[in-house]
């Protein structure tokens, strides 16, 4: 069968070049000029496809060599194509780059050779001129059977800049473009954010299309795309054995889940099954009727507080899985099965944990099963790819999934089949039927509803991975919640928001586990609970710290407890708060029947000035650095707020997130000054209420007389101790280096998304996102601390408490998705 089909592949010398942009912007221009166009993909991925049926407005299709074999690719082609009159395939990486160790199997150029279409070059001049010329000369003359036809010259800085590039081209040049960020699609971990996950792609698609328009010669491209000779081939056709019945396949959809191949459910359709799309981060429940669920692969990372923060669905997926309904997951769907995901519950079907790892594992395989399953008999063979940057603990299970390379690798059972590997059913239909067959097998009696049957032998009957799960509140409780004003604003704090399912970026306690000497010293503590505390060894170990005479050392329970003892210190005239500042003294203060003076820094840097206290007040507090600005005052401005009569509370509550604790008062005994400092937050003990303050012995002294006897537990005693030991010092010094750094990368990130930000000191960052971000966010399953509850601050402001990269990067992606 001969077949006519215009079609260009649109390559690259090399990942960077913008080949998406320009392919998905021609497929645009082209479409809204009146072609009918099909997009493809060289290669096994699953985002650049997803643009391109939005700019096409057919299902997007992969053509990969390794994963179908060469003879399929042009039947794929021809049958994604049907009823198109162009055909425009994006390349992967380089031309010439393929499978490693492939001498340039399935690659750009391989493909374009066994279709024999001809290749347009999109390259990037943004840092060179004539050089391009060589660059394309080089790459039309490596291959003579790969005919490169033309070039379209990307991210120009100048017309004189593109006229040199252009001078240099031997090829026809189609067109030359500028650099344009607004036409850029964000990126992440893997690659692009899909599509499905930016609610702007289709105002993004009509910009790219009428700068495409505009900048393309797009006569000259179907001039090109006519030269490719005809094709002898059928086009492919999903042919496999349909089953008795109709089962009904649940396929996993929505953001987190956007990883499949057109093919599959082409496949699954023609095996006689009913295909229906859930939601694992929306949807309640599954659809009704399921006799087998597909899990196909996404971003469960990036989406796993949301996910979690459903435990329906979880407890739903969980209960169908092991009441044996026939389940197949590739990758996302693997993480979405275990236990948990960077700590984050998951649906519990598995015995094994998933976590983000900086490692990229990027590979094709070849695969044999080593036992029966959903998928086919023992001995079924298949070839796919790994592309990932998680690891899942154990690596498979009793019975593997597959074996490749000598390695067992996922988990099965009679009923379940779950690895890493992606797999192109068109290369073996077989699996399709064979998963089909599965799920009509136990249709009369298994048709899904949620009540619990006999377990799976996979795991044992046990519940407790989701009991917490259980307990978390219902989606849209949350979220309402999180629309309304607290009722006591002054009294909010991060641990509200932080609810279980969320990850939490709420509460500005370090995530790093506590060192094991600090533990040990607790359960000290806990030994030592039979008796009365005595908080003398605290006092001496923190006064050795700061080199302070004893009687200037004062331990308390926590630094919230040391701001009520002040309240009650005098009968203060005029008290007055710096704002925006953390809101205990505020309540303190006003417990005790006062009522302070708000003193609030301007933005956008929140600079402090010795001139904007009233000179009046009796009592002035302050942090440093202040939470929630970050904002680290110099030691000096804070001495000129130093007044006779007056006593200067100074809140060092995260100072030891600043390395070397510059700008600290903490070691100098200053007649007035008395600084607060808190244990919980660097050494993650918030439960073990540890802080204490240091002051003049006069000032100390009228503290202790307020604070009731034995204020200080056991527990907390032994950990002031011993996290004043010089060997503590080394390990504080370490977690504030690390905070440093961490916080760059989300100082960094909001900075890339446009987002103001104050330049922070501490363990948190404080943003201006806009209003409803706060409250998106917590739908999205991200707590982050509202800041309209601290005076001085609207809705439009949150605090973002520092976490581990691969989390900030989580939240960035989440940021940068609502945001669009």
């Amino acid at each position: 069968m001969v077949t006519s089909l215009p079609r260009v592949v649109i390559a690259a010398p090399a990942s960077g070049h913008g080949k998406t942009t320009i392919a998905t912007g021609l497929m645009a221009a082209l479409r809204r000029s009146g072609h009918e166009v099909s997009g493809h993909k060289v290669g096994p991925d699953y985002i650049d496809p997803g643009y391109h049926a939005l700019a096409t407005g057919r299902p997007g299709r992969n053509l990969d060599a390794h994963l179908v074999g060469e003879d399929l690719l042009v039947p794929l082609l021809l049958h994604g194509a049907r009823g198109a009159d162009v055909a425009i395939v994006e390349g992967v990486m380089g031309l010439f780059d393929g499978q490693i160790g492939g001498r340039g199997f399935a690659s750009t150029a391989h493909v374009a050779t066994l279709t024999r279409t001809p290749v347009v070059l999109v390259v990037d001049a943004s840092h060179a001129s004539r050089s391009i010329g060589a660059l394309v000369a080089g790459m039309h003359a490596y291959d003579p059977d790969v005919p490169v036809a033309g070039v379209i010259v990307n991210k120009v800085g100048s017309d004189r800049h593109a006229r040199e590039v252009v001078d240099a081209i031997d090829l026809p040049v189609l067109g030359v473009i500028s650099r344009d960020d607004g036409i850029v699609a964000p990126s992440r971990h893997l690659g692009l954010v899909p599509m499905d996950e930016r609610d702007d792609a289709a105002a993004a698609l009509d910009r790219l299309s009428e700068r495409i328009a505009r900048a393309v010669d797009l006569d000259h491209l179907l001039a090109i795309a006519r030269t490719a000779p005809d094709l002898d081939a059928k086009p492919w056709a999903p042919a496999v054995t349909p089953v008795a019945g109709r089962p009904r396949i649940a396929v996993a959809g929505g953001r987190a889940f956007t990883f499949r191949y057109a093919e599959t459910e082409e496949l699954l359709h023609a095996a006689g099954a009913e295909v229906v799309a859930f939601d694992p981060l929306e949807d309640a429940h599954l659809p009704d009727g399921t006799d087998g669920l597909y899990l196909g692969g996404g971003f469960p990372e990036v989406h796993a507080a949301a996910i979690a923060a459903n435990a329906p669905m979880r407890a739903a997926v969980r209960e169908a899985v092991l009441d044996g309904m026939p389940t197949v997951a590739e990758c996302a769907g693997l993480l979405y099965l275990c236990r948990s995901l960077d700590g984050a519950p998951m649906a519990g079907v598995l015995e094994a944990d998933a976590r983000m790892t900086g490692r990229l594992t990027l590979a094709y395989r070849h695969a044999t099963a080593p036992a029966d399953s959903v998928l086919g008999p023992a001995g079924t063979v298949a070839t796919g790819h790994e592309f990932h940057r998680t690891h899942v603990t154990p690596e498979h299970g009793p019975t593997a999934a597959w074996t490749s390379d000598g390695r067992r690798l996922g988990f099965a059972s009679a009923s379940l089949h779950a690895s890493y590997l992606h797999l192109h059913w068109a290369g073996a239909p077989h699996l399709a039927e064979a998963f089909v067959s599965a799920a009509a097998r136990g249709l009369a009696p298994s048709r899904y509803a949620p009540t619990a049957t006999a377990p799976s032998p996979l795991v044992p009957r046990d519940y407790s991975t989701t009991d917490s799960a259980a307990r978390v509140r219902p989606r849209n409780e949350a979220v309402d919640r999180d629309h309304t004003a607290p009722a006591e604003p002054l009294r909010h704090h991060g641990d509200v928001e932080a609810v279980e399912g969320r990850l939490d970026f709420a509460v500005n306690v370090s995530s790093e586990p506590r060192p094991d000497w600090l533990t040990d010293a607790l359960l000290r503590g806990v030994a030592r609970a039979d008796r009365y505390p005595d908080d003398r060894p605290a006092a001496r170990a923190i006064a050795h710290r700061f080199a302070r005479p004893l009687e200037e050392v004062l331990p308390a329970a926590g630094a919230a407890e040391v701001f009520g003892l002040v309240a009650r210190l005098r009968d203060w005239r005029r008290p007055a708060i710096v704002h925006p500042q953390f809101t205990e003294p505020d309540v303190a203060l006003q417990m005790a029947g006062h009522e302070p003076t708000h003193v609030v820094l301007a933005e956008p840097d929140f600079t402090l000035a010795a001139d904007v206290v009233p000179e009046d007040a009796d009592l002035v507090l302050i942090g440093n650095p202040t939470n929630p600005t970050g904002r680290l005052h110099r030691a000096r401005d804070l001495e000129a707020l130093r007044r006779p009569g007056r006593l200067l509370v100074v809140d060092e509550a995260f100072m030891d997130a600043v390395p070397g604790e510059r700008e600290s008062l903490a070691a100098r005994s200053l007649p007035d000054v008395l600084v607060v400092r808190s244990l919980t937050k660097l050494w993650a003990m918030p439960g073990i209420r540890a802080g204490f303050a240091l002051g003049p012995a006069d000032v100390i002294a009228g503290l202790r007389a307020v604070q009731p006897p034995w204020a200080v537990s056991a527990p907390a005693i032994e950990a002031m101790v011993a996290c004043h030991r010089p060997e503590a010092a080394a390990e504080a010094s370490g977690r504030a280096s690390r905070i440093v750094r961490h916080r760059a990368v989300l100082a960094d990130g909001l900075a890339e998304l446009g987002i103001a930000a104050v330049p922070s000191e501490a363990p948190f960052v404080l943003a201006r996102v806009g209003q409803g971000i706060h409250a998106k966010l917590a739908a999205a399953g991200y707590a982050v601390r509202r800041a309209d509850t601290f005076p001085g601050l609207d809705d439009r402001w949150i605090r973002i408490a520092v976490r581990p990269p691969e989390l900030s990067r989580k939240l960035l992606t989440a940021l940068r998705i609502e945001l669009s």
